[in-house]
């Protein structure tokens, strides 16, 4: 989960001040299963003529609505609700730039960002490896570290592959339906790969 889904000037929060303010519940049921539907509708119209009765219980009112939403979308998520954490939160600066990207419909910069990080990780990662291949001279415990190294920069470099395939969501809904296809079509990948791999022409496929 985005790590300001739970603040006030976060998505979840956005969205259901958006509910209250055209009295349309939908953009807040967005951000929660199917099965907290009814206990946000029943929130959202029990706030509603009370943000009429003055500015402090219109605060009230709608800090309600806020935690209700965001609660249910965390437990959603699988995560617990602690409260709701006040908006400026320093989220680091990739939440930002995936923000400008969802705006603009444009990953350029993004994807310029993102790249630069993991060229310099791999680029350190490798060098770090190197180092300990030059200091090896036969004992145990150099060429101990060195395999530590060299499994943990293929382990991580396999890892990030994972996660660059991997549908963050997935768990429920549409979420599900986009993972099936998309496991459906790393398999047919796989699948074309082997019909296509040397002394395996004849093969049957899986």
């Amino acid at each position: 989960m985005p790590p300001h889904c739970d603040s006030l000037d976060g998505p979840v929060v956005r969205a259901a001040r958006h509910a209250l303010e055209t009295g349309e519940v939908t953009p807040a049921l967005a951000y929660v299963p199917a099965s907290a539907e009814d206990e946000v509708r029943a929130t959202f119209e029990a706030v509603l003529p009370v943000r009429a009765l003055g500015h402090g219980a219109r605060l009230v009112a709608e800090r309600l609505f806020f935690e209700t939403v965001v609660r249910l979308h965390r437990e959603g998520e699988g995560a617990a609700f602690t409260g709701l954490q006040p908006a400026g939160l320093d989220v680091g600066p990739v939440i930002p730039l995936t923000e400008e990207a969802i705006e603009s419909g444009s990953a350029e910069d993004l994807t310029t960002f993102l790249g630069a990080v993991l060229t310099d990780e791999l680029h350190r990662r490798l060098a770090t490896l190197g180092e300990l291949g030059d200091a090896r001279n036969g004992s145990v415990e150099r060429e101990r570290e060195w395999v530590e190294a060299m499994l943990g920069f293929q382990t991580y470099s396999q890892t990030l592959f994972e996660t660059l395939e991997s549908q963050p969501h997935a768990g429920g809904g549409h979420h599900d339906r986009h993972q099936n296809r998309h496991q459906d079509r790393h398999q047919d990948r796989h699948h074309d790969e082997a019909k296509e791999a040397p002394g395996h022409e004849h093969d049957p496929v899986p």
